[in-house]
């Protein structure tokens, strides 16, 4: 499917997660013990960036209180554990991705007062992540 941001692909397609299963049907444990899943992907070629979007439930003081600075940590590992096999898998080169991570799932650019969403950017590099601000 195609968008005016990018190409989008729904997290159920199979993308090469490191243990080999379709991203659909994975939680996955970050080290900060929180449970997230990939719900969506975004690949927005022209600005030469990939979006992978993650859903965590227990992030803000309603669902866990897991502040950003809890879950700082996990947005590097996604990004090296997950994004990196999903990108080669999949024959995808671009050299930034943004990892966002929300406790509801949201339409894409949908700003939604009462979800709470973090953001991080890194650029790709010799197979690492390098934080980006972005």
């Amino acid at each position: 499917m195609t968008s005016a941001k990018g190409i989008r692909f729904a997290a159920i397609l199979a993308i090469g997660l490191t243990s080999g299963q379709a991203a659909g049907a994975q939680d996955l444990t970050a080290p900060s013990g929180q449970v997230v899943s990939l719900f969506d992907v975004v690949l927005e070629p022209e600005n030469d960036m990939a979006r992978f979007r993650f859903l965590a439930p227990e992030l803000g003081p309603d669902n866990g209180a897991r502040t950003f600075e809890s879950v700082e940590g996990d947005f590097k590992w996604l990004c090296e554990m997950t994004v990196l096999p999903a990108l080669v898998a999949n024959d995808w080169h671009v050299d930034h991705v943004v990892i966002s991570m929300s406790d509801k799932e949201v339409a894409f650019g949908a700003t939604v007062p009462d979800v709470i969403q973090y953001f991080e950017g890194y650029r790709l590099n010799a197979g690492t992540c390098e934080w980006e601000m972005f």
